[in-house]
Formats: structure tokens, C-alpha cells, sequence
């Protein structure tokens, strides 16, 4: 049983898509909108479980319901996340609080919800959905790069913790995607590099990670290049960066 949350738009639709086609999960699908839920549900064959993953209570919530439908949740894929894009001073402090909780707050406690009856069972799956912006830092983008950051590092240093029960912990970490994420933040894309991917080509990522438990995918795989860069010589990066944005 694979826990999808974000699943009613975007990459979260895409994934659970991919896995309904893959047949080999059974679905349980999370997101905000109770409609397009239930419409996505309709089309895979998942179970819609509605809840805003930032109030604590609706966590807990789906937690229970999930282990109520299905007794257990073998894989969370953990793709909901807000975005905002702007200068940082002109970043309203409710907007702030609103990333930090959906991006990565709710995702940890979702995390710590689910992960107990994995390692009980010494197997599982846990993916991500990060960022490149969480890897290499981006203009106007300096909460949400953080959040992105923080789930890499979190994602790092419970692969560690995990390595010897057989759970397997991966990040998915997209450029930019071809879906609404962009108008609902309120700022369109307007780089003219890189160039916006489908959202399938990220759920086909996630689809690998859960078969594989790779740890890290870049979507497009080039995108690692800027991310060694960015470790291996900083300097550079950071010049290549203020030219180039």
C-alpha cells in the first residue's frame, strides 16, 4: 500500500497515475482539494483520504484512516509543498510560516506517523519530492530553497539512522515541472533555462526510487551536475550563478 499525499494536482496526480498503471500498489490519496481527490481516486482505483497535511490533527487523522483501510503503509510518497517566489524582504511572515509548515514540517511529522510499523516490519519506502532549489540555493526563491534544503538533509540523516532495518529512504529532486505549482504561488516561470519537464517524467523518478530505494534522482539527470558543482567548487557556482541567475 503506497500513501501518496499532494495527489490531487500535479506531480502528485502523475504519481498516482504511474502507480495505478504500474499496478502494483494500491493507493491511498492525500491532498487539500476534496474534488479533484476525488476525481484522481476515480481515474487510479486509490482511496481519497482528504486533509490539510498543516494542521496536526488532520496528520494524525490520515495516519489512523490509512492504517484503518489497509492495516498497513508499505510506501509514502510525500509530495505535497507550497511554493512562493519573490524578493525575501517583501515575503509576508504568514507566507513564511506557511512553507515551513507544509514543506517540511508536515512532511517530518508525516514521516515520524508512518516510518514505526516499516521498521517494525525491517521493510519500506519513503520518497521525497525535493528540489534542485533545495540543492544549489535560487534568486527569489529563499524560503522554499530552505524547506527543500531541509528535507535533503533530513532525508540524508534518516538513511543513515535506517540503513540497517531495510527501509529505504529517497529524495526526488525536479528542476523546474510543467504543472499548476507555478500559478497558485502567484509568480510564473519565466527562465528560459532550464526548461519546464513533464510532470510524468518526475512520477517515472519516483516510480524507480520505490523499486530501486535509490537514494538521490535528478530530474532531468543533468540537473546533478549543477549540485556537484555547487559542492565541489563553490566559488565557481556562485560566480556562474550571479551572472546567470
Amino acid at each position: 500500500m503506497a500513501l501518496v499525499t499532494g495527489a490531487s494536482s500535479g506531480i502528485g496526480t502523475a504519481v498516482a497515475e504511474r502507480l495505478a498503471a504500474d499496478g502494483r500498489w494500491r493507493l491511498l490519496l492525500n491532498g487539500r482539494d476534496g474534488q479533484r481527490l476525488e476525481d484522481v481516486a476515480a481515474r487510479t482505483g486509490g482511496v481519497p483520504l482528504p486533509a490539510d497535511l498543516a494542521d496536526p490533527r488532520a496528520r494524525e487523522r490520515l495516519a489512523e484512516e490509512a492504517q484503518v483501510h489497509c492495516g498497513r503503509v508499505d510506501a509514502l510518497v510525500a509530495g505535497a509543498g507550497l511554493g512562493w517566489a519573490g524578493p525575501f524582504t517583501a515575503m509576508p511572515a504568514q507566507d513564511i510560516d506557511a512553507l515551513l509548515s507544509v514543506n517540511l514540517n508536515a512532511t517530518l511529522h508525516l514521516v515520524r506517523l508512518v516510518l514505526p510499523g516499516m521498521v517494525e516490519r525491517r521493510c519500506g519506502r519513503v520518497v521525497l519530492i525535493g528540489s534542485v532549489a533545495g540543492s544549489v540555493g535560487v534568486r527569489g526563491e529563499a524560503v522554499y530553497a530552505a524547506t527543500k534544503a531541509g528535507l535533503t538533509t533530513f532525508a540524508d540523516s534518516l538513511r543513515y539512522e535506517l540503513a540497517p532495518s531495510g527501509v529505504r529512504v529517497s529524495m526526488v529532486l525536479p528542476g523546474a515541472v510543467e504543472t499548476p505549482f507555478f500559478q497558485r504561488r502567484g509568480t510564473p516561470y519565466d527562465r528560459d533555462r532550464p526548461r519546464p519537464v513533464p510532470a510524468t517524467r518526475v512520477a517515472g523518478a519516483v516510480c524507480r526510487a520505490l523499486r530501486t530505494g535509490r537514494p538521490n534522482a535528478y530530474v532531468p539527470s543533468w540537473m546533478a551536475m549543477p549540485a556537484w558543482l555547487h559542492g565541489a567548487a563553490p566559488g565557481v557556482f556562485r560566480s556562474l550563478a550571479q551572472r546567470f541567475g
